[in-house]
C-alpha cells in the first residue's frame, strides 16, 4: 500500500517543521515548501528521511498563485498524488495598533495568511476532490487564537486574516463533504517559534492561563490527528490548541 503524501506550505520552520517531522515518523512522505530558507528546509527533509519517509523541499511563495500551483504539481510529480495538505505559511506583520500599521504591512499579512491560504485550499481541492477525479484527502489550515481574541494593540489585521480562515473552514468543508475531502483548522495559542517579534513571548507568557507558551510539537500532534483517519467524521471544525487562552 502506498504511503500517504503530505504537502506542507510553510514547512521549513516552527509548527510546519514539527508537523513534517512527526508525519515522517507516522508513515507519511512529505513535501516541505519554503519561501527563502533552503537550509532550514533541507534540515527538515533530512529529519523526515531519518524517520523512514521520503521527503523533498520545494521553494515557492505561498502568496503567489503561480508558485502555489507549481509547488503542488512538483510535490505530486516527485512523491505521488497529494493525499494530505497543511497550510502553515503565515506571517504576523510588524506589531502595532491598526491606525499605526502601514498599508504594505496589512497587504502582506492578508496576502500570505488569507489570500494565499484560500488559493492553497483551492489547489488542494482541485487535486483531491472525487468530483475533480481525485481520490479524496484531508486538509488542515493553521488559524490562530488571535481570531478569537482580536489581537488588539498588536495585530488586528493578522487576527482579521485568520478570522477569514475560520470562515473558509466552515464553507469549504460543506462544499466538499461528499467529495472525499475533509477540511479543518487548528487555532494555536502563543507558541514558542520564530514568528514572534523579539521579546513578545517573554512579555505575554505571564498572562497565559498555563503560564507557558505552547511548543510546536504540541500543535503538530493536533494537526496529525485531524489529518488521520482517526478524525474521519471531523470536518468543518476549528479546534483551539491554546492552553485555555
Amino acid at each position: 500500500m502506498p504511503r500517504p503524501v503530505l504537502l506542507i506550505a510553510g514547512g521549513s520552520r516552527g509548527i510546519g517543521a514539527s508537523t513534517a517531522q512527526l508525519a515522517g515518523a507516522r508513515g507519511y512522505d512529505v513535501a516541505v515548501n519554503y519561501k527563502s530558507n533552503a537550509k532550514a528546509a533541507a534540515g527538515v527533509v533530512d529529519a523526515v528521511k531519518a524517520a523512514g519517509g521520503k521527503a523533498v523541499a520545494i521553494q515557492g511563495d505561498m502568496a503567489i498563485e503561480a508558485d502555489i500551483e507549481r509547488v503542488f504539481d512538483q510535490a505530486a510529480k516527485q512523491l505521488g498524488p497529494i493525499t494530505h495538505f497543511v497550510h502553515s505559511a503565515g506571517i504576523p506583520g510588524k506589531n502595532s495598533r491598526l491606525d499605526a500599521a502601514s498599508a504594505a504591512t496589512i497587504r502582506d499579512v492578508i496576502d500570505v495568511n488569507l489570500y494565499g491560504g484560500i488559493l492553497c485550499a483551492r489547489a488542494a481541492v482541485r487535486r483531491m476532490s472525487t468530483a475533480n477525479g481525485g481520490g479524496g484527502g484531508s486538509i488542515v489550515m493553521l488559524g490562530s487564537i488571535a481570531s478569537v481574541t482580536g489581537g488588539a494593540g498588536e495585530y488586528v489585521f493578522y487576527a482579521a486574516a485568520k478570522g477569514g480562515i475560520d470562515a473558509l473552514t466552515i464553507g469549504l468543508a460543506r462544499e466538499v463533504a461528499k467529495e472525499g475531502v475533509r477540511l479543518n483548522t487548528i487555532r494555536p495559542g502563543p507558541t514558542d517559534t520564530e514568528i514572534h517579534e523579539p521579546g513578545r513571548l517573554e512579555r505575554i507568557t505571564p498572562l497565559l492561563p498555563m503560564g507557558r507558551p505552547g511548543q510546536p510539537q504540541e500543535i503538530a500532534e493536533a494537526i496529525l490527528f485531524l489529518l488521520s483517519d482517526a478524525a474521519s467524521y471531523i470536518s468543518g471544525a476549528t479546534i483551539n490548541v491554546s492552553g485555555a487562552r
